[in-house]
């Protein structure tokens, strides 16, 4: 296997590519793991082919490289010994007839059309492909904020993803789950510039429940509303309210429910500064 490191072998392949300068560090940090091994890597888009030449050095002589692409010349690589398929990436019937050919892959890497629809496709079907501890990775983010792409704008792929950051935070045992297929698949996700990548694994997308262990206490208690005087009174009259109510539910869960507004509508009004932040 080569020692040259991505960018390296990039500018010197056969084949012509275009890709940001910025991508390469994003490339070494989520696949690196993959190189030397048995890995199959399906990359959408592939041009003129450059950028499988340099996938096939990366990864090395016992990588499987498979090429997606809606352009017919695509299938000239071919000749190369690249695995070619033509088809719609945001075609469901084209990625259920992919999966049934080609199996399960590790990597999918889309550097497709960019649009909207076509990347949020491409992550919902192309998950299925994946084995767990494998990747969906969709580049050219950018394109959710140019207007050419109906951006920006709350149906950008960008703002897709971050309502799958609300899904997999829905795991939490406390909160509401939002069922969706992609809650099931996608452990965690991770954001770069211009690149958003999915971490596949069923098995780690479990409900988190609270668990302790056995060690000593020295009876700590919780001190994060020490300093907000109107809170803590606040937890003191809710206490003795519950205490005068006696242990009757319905009461309970009134009381309950009118003390989260109050608290809710408190540090809501508090979290208004928050964007300074930001800056």
């Amino acid at each position: 296997m080569t020692k040259k490191t991505l960018s390296q072998i990039f500018y010197s392949a056969n084949n012509s590519s275009i890709k940001h300068e910025s991508y390469f560090a994003v490339y070494e940090s989520l696949f690196n793991k993959f190189r030397g091994g048995e890995v199959t890597f399906l990359e959408v888009g592939v041009f003129n082919g450059g950028s499988l030449n340099m996938w096939k050095e990366y990864f090395g002589s016992k990588a499987r490289i498979i090429g997606v692409d809606l352009n017919p010349v695509a299938l000239k690589l071919i000749d190369q010994g690249f695995e070619i398929y033509i088809g719609d990436q945001e075609s469901k019937s084209f990625w259920l007839d992919l999966k049934s050919r080609i199996g399960k892959v590790d990597i999918i890497l889309d550097d497709g059309g960019h649009k909207n629809l076509q990347q949020a496709v491409t992550l919902y079907y192309g998950a299925d492909l994946v084995s767990d501890g494998g990747l969906v990775v969709i580049e050219d983010v950018h394109t959710s904020y140019f207007r050419r792409f109906g951006n920006p704008g709350y149906f950008s792929f960008v703002n897709f993803s971050k309502r799958i950051i609300d899904i997999v935070n829905s795991r939490f045992a406390y909160l509401k789950k939002i069922n969706s297929k992609l809650g099931s698949m996608v452990w965690s996700i991770q954001y770069f510039e211009s690149i958003v990548a999915f971490n596949i694994d069923r098995s780690k997308c479990k409900i988190s429940v609270p668990v302790a262990n056995k060690g000593y206490s020295n009876n700590a208690t919780d001190f994060r509303h020490e300093s907000d005087k109107l809170i803590k009174a606040s937890e003191l009259i809710e206490q003795r309210v519950h205490e005068t109510t006696g242990n009757k539910k319905i009461i309970s869960k009134i009381i309950m429910k009118i003390f989260d507004q109050i608290y809710y509508l408190y540090e809501y009004l508090k979290s208004l500064s928050i964007n300074k932040y930001l800056k």
